[in-house]
């Protein structure tokens, strides 16, 4: 098997990060289930929201929990990519419009 800095592994064992703070391990738990409760948007859409922020935040844990989670709740691998290049359209235009900020800064400096 290759060995990468991430342990796919690990992923199984994130509820004891509680094993150092329970309390505020706790409230996490506690307020990430009530996140993906249905609301105004279903379970499975926040499934998908949760799987384009993975890959927009670059976590490969969360990327294998949501990739599992959004199939289980019946998205299809398409609807999944679509997801995703939403989150990297998004990834893209942020980087861009920053690009104004350096427009302005050298504008400033050359006059």
């Amino acid at each position: 098997m290759e060995k990468t800095y991430y342990n796919p592994a690990d992923l199984a064992k994130f509820g004891n990060i509680s094993e150092f703070e329970p309390n505020l391990a706790k409230k996490f738990f506690d307020y990430y289930g009530e996140v993906f409760k249905a609301g105004a948007l279903t379970e499975r859409e926040k499934t998908l929201i949760a799987l384009a922020v993975s890959h927009t935040v670059q976590c490969p844990y969360c990327i294998d929990a949501y990739t599992q989670e959004t199939l289980a709740k019946g998205c299809t691998e398409t609807e999944m990519m679509e997801a995703v290049h939403v989150a990297s359209a998004i990834r893209g235009g942020a980087s861009l419009v920053h690009g104004v900020q350096m427009m302005n800064k050298a504008k400033k400096l050359s006059m």
